[in-house]
């Protein structure tokens, strides 16, 4: 008997904020043209928006590496940052020859599927991305911390400042809020042996602390 090759269907799955670093996908900006027109065109289209060169923050010369790294934490940069990277990865993907059966992403993740799918050009996908960034930039920080348990074990630790922020698996969620409030669930988890991990990110994503900005978005 012999394995007949097929093609396997493929699903683009697209990350989101806390995912990002100064010098990602440097290698390939440098090395595939496609990759590098894509980014080009965003980060040029971004421009107006952001007021900054995108291409400083994601690919910096050594001496401006500290600023970068600074800088691409900062929500208004990371968004807009993210989006572009994933995109022009995807694309990228695809002129090889790598068609996506399906994609899902998270968050600014979304986005990306969004546009990838159709249901946004790209000029308005940039321009909603870049002002939800300059949005949520404006709100109080906060912070998200992943759990490593059921999301129905989480509850009890909850109260009205802490909030469920995402259910990524049945085992483990992420929990959103205020920074004190974050550092002392934290603890109280340490101390009964749960495991919990704070995610890079300056906000509460997907928490109360972010209604503020529903309006104007």
């Amino acid at each position: 008997a012999k394995q007949e090759h097929v093609d396997p269907p493929v699903v683009f799955m697209f990350p989101g904020q806390g995912a990002q670093f100064a010098g990602m996908g440097a290698g390939l900006y440098q090395q595939e043209s496609v990759f590098r027109d894509i980014v080009d065109r965003c980060a040029e289209l971004l421009q107006p928006a952001l007021q900054e060169d995108l291409r400083h923050i994601l690919f910096p010369t050594e001496d401006q590496q500290n600023v970068a790294t600074e800088k691409i934490r900062q929500t208004r940069f990371t968004q807009p940052s993210l989006f572009v990277i994933e995109y022009a990865l995807a694309q990228l993907w695809m002129s090889w020859g790598v068609k996506p059966a399906a994609m899902i992403g998270h968050s600014v993740g979304e986005y990306v599927a969004a546009c990838l799918a159709g249901v946004l050009k790209l000029e308005d996908a940039l321009k909603v991305i870049a002002r939800r960034a300059e949005l949520v930039q404006s709100m109080p920080p906060g912070s998200m911390l992943a759990v490593r348990l059921p999301e129905v074990e989480i509850h009890p630790y909850l109260d009205p400042q802490l909030a469920i922020a995402a259910v990524n698996s049945p085992e483990l969620c992420v929990v959103a809020g205020p920074h004190e409030r974050i550092d002392e669930l934290a603890k109280r988890f340490e101390d009964v042996g749960v495991v919990a991990k704070r995610l890079r990110t300056s906000h509460a994503f997907h928490s109360s602390m972010m209604d503020p900005v529903v309006g104007p978005f």
